[in-house]
């Protein structure tokens, strides 16, 4: 019954991704992948989140498997943020890729951070 949980979540996390990705790159007129960095980091958020709130005991194990794997699993894409890196070195925007690279890292592990420390304040 658990990989019905990680379906449902990730039928919504991924037309989510999509959706996502694609209004945030539209609002951009630049090279930089605005709208994979947002879907990241704010995936990275809510598994923080969700992970702090079921450590906590305020929230099942099977939240975990729906949010975590499921929605966050399907919402955030290192391979996308992997294959548009390389894109940007191959066009010579070799700064970009480099910044697309310590902002998504540290953003993301900035934002699963706080969404613990969320949880904790709330729930800890």
């Amino acid at each position: 019954m658990n990989w019905l949980l990680v379906i449902a979540g990730a039928a919504v996390g991924a037309p989510l991704r999509y959706l996502t990705d694609r209004s945030v790159q539209a609002r951009h007129g630049t090279a930089f992948p605005w709208g994979t960095f947002t879907v990241n980091v704010a995936g990275s958020l809510v598994l923080g989140l969700v992970t702090g709130t079921v450590v906590a005991g305020a929230a099942p194990s099977s939240a975990q498997l729906l949010l975590g794997t499921g929605l966050c699993g399907a919402l955030t894409t290192y391979s996308t943020f992997s294959y548009e890196t390389l894109r940007l070195a191959e066009q010579g925007a070799r700064f970009l890729a480099l910044a697309n690279v310590a902002a998504s890292v540290t953003a993301g592990l900035g934002a699963v951070g706080a969404g613990v420390a969320l949880a904790q304040a709330l729930w800890g």
